[in-house]
């Protein structure tokens, strides 16, 4: 009896006999595909990028997840390579979809550009390909939106029979060196059980862990529910401080006292806003998702307006700071540190940081900012480089705002450099109880 491609395929897999494509080669794109080529398969990656398709073939990094010692083996040994040209897909047994999802202006999901890769795959599709979708999106894209456009462009191609699609979202932390793409659970939903029984394989066989759920639309929720999990706790905190704030208390130590119960409490801090990849832009999937279906999601939309205004807050301390000092905001030197949106990376994706800029540069400051990790971009068309003489910058600067918290800082002398401080993260609030009262009566 000759073997369904479903056992062929699956045993393709066990024997690493299987070519597999990454779409994407960002944050998460990149790591992934290491991941595959390191347990053994012949791994192209497919990016519209030239340059990183043009630094992934020389074994340059631009991750900083992945380094070169790691990158450099796998392109030297021919196990990965990367490539602009579509047309690799006819040689690949999978695929994997790791494309951005950002949201329109409206607050719809923007899905062009897995639209657009579905249709590349779909001019491609052959017996036994296997396609999981990583991209994060709302419940339904898998089955709603990519499987009828693969049955238009292949009608003969039954999906759980002739080929195999997936959603298995990305849970990808930039800066974590704890939890990596190998060693993070990872959640996989088929369109059919055959589907679920081929994914998990491949897998498997690159990721320690992978959870199965019933289905696609469970993979996909599942996804949106872990950050609004946390962008509503995060809402919380910033609220905290908020309520802190007009009791003159100091949210921190009071965050900080209720952790210490052991049972029934998980600790979340505020800051300056909700940045990156995720945590902004998830629920706002799952809200517009629930809209379209009469329902209001109020929990997610009272965290998102909390947070977004939280940059707002941070400028008018600066604001306040600076007039009990005496100084007006317009025309005064305003020195942010840290532009990324979270400790020890260099991405800027969704960081509020840049709001806070902004804000402050459209109220008549002079802004500039030092960053370790970002030497320089563009702040709509204002080009922005970071100082190099930190401690200069310090001196003439007529207040300083911590956006972001790196480790390389030294927190005790940047303060004891700096005129005046409103520090979003409170950096020294456990180290020194003078720092502690003085960052909560400047802020």
């Amino acid at each position: 009896m000759s073997k369904t491609v479903q056992q062929s395929i699956q045993d393709r897999i066990a024997s690493r006999n299987l070519r597999v494509a990454v779409l994407g080669l960002g944050y998460v794109g990149l790591p992934l595909a290491v991941a595959f080529a390191e347990a053994g398969f012949q791994v192209i990656g497919i990016d519209v990028d030239e340059k990183k398709v043009r630094l992934m073939n020389r074994g340059i990094s631009y991750i900083e997840d992945i380094s070169g010692d790691r990158l450099q083996p796998l392109v030297g040994s021919g196990a990965l390579r990367a490539t602009g040209d579509l047309n690799a897909l006819d040689a690949c047994d999978s695929v994997s979809i790791c494309v951005p999802t950002p949201l329109r202006k409206t607050g719809a999901p923007d899905v062009s550009h897995i639209l657009n890769a579905t249709d590349a795959i779909a001019r491609h599709l052959h017996p036994g390909m296997i396609i999981v979708l990583e991209s994060t999106t709302y419940p339904g894209t898998t089955t709603e939106v990519i499987l009828p456009r693969f049955h238009q462009e292949a009608m003969n191609l039954e999906v759980g029979k002739d080929f195999f699609l997936c959603f298995s979202p990305e849970r990808v932390d930039p800066g974590r060196e704890d939890w990596t793409t190998r060693n993070t659970p990872k959640i996989m939903g088929g369109v059919t059980p055959a589907c679920l029984q081929v994914g998990k394989a491949l897998y498997e066989s690159a990721i320690e862990s992978v959870v199965p759920v019933s289905s696609t639309e469970a993979a996909e929720l599942t996804k949106l529910v872990e950050n609004t999990f946390r962008a509503v706790n995060i809402g919380l905190a910033n609220e905290v401080l908020l309520i802190c704030d007009k009791l003159g208390l100091n949210a921190w130590e009071v965050i900080e006292a209720a952790a210490t119960k052991p049972f029934g409490f998980m600790k979340f801090l505020p800051g300056p806003g909700l940045g990156g990849h995720c945590i902004p832009i998830d629920p706002q999937y799952l809200s517009w998702k629930l809209r379209t279906l009469g329902y209001t999601a109020r929990f997610i939309e009272l965290a998102t307006e909390i947070n977004t205004a939280m940059p707002k807050h941070w400028v008018h301390c600066v604001q306040d700071v600076l007039n009990d000092a005496g100084k007006p905001l317009r025309g005064s030197n305003i020195l942010v540190v840290g532009v990324a949106y979270k400790r020890d990376v260099g991405d800027l994706r969704e960081s509020p940081a840049l709001d806070i800029l902004t804000l402050l540069r459209d109220k008549g400051a002079v802004i500039s900012y030092h960053d370790p990790h970002v030497s320089a971009f563009t702040l709509d068309e204002l080009e922005m480089v970071s100082v190099t003489d930190l401690e200069g910058a310090l001196a003439a600067a007529d207040c300083v705002l911590i956006a972001t918290d790196h480790t390389s800082y030294d927190w005790e002398d940047l303060y004891a450099r700096a005129q005046l401080i409103v520090d979003t993260r409170a950096t020294l609030h456990q180290e020194q109880d003078e720092i502690l009262q003085y960052s909560q009566e400047q802020v």
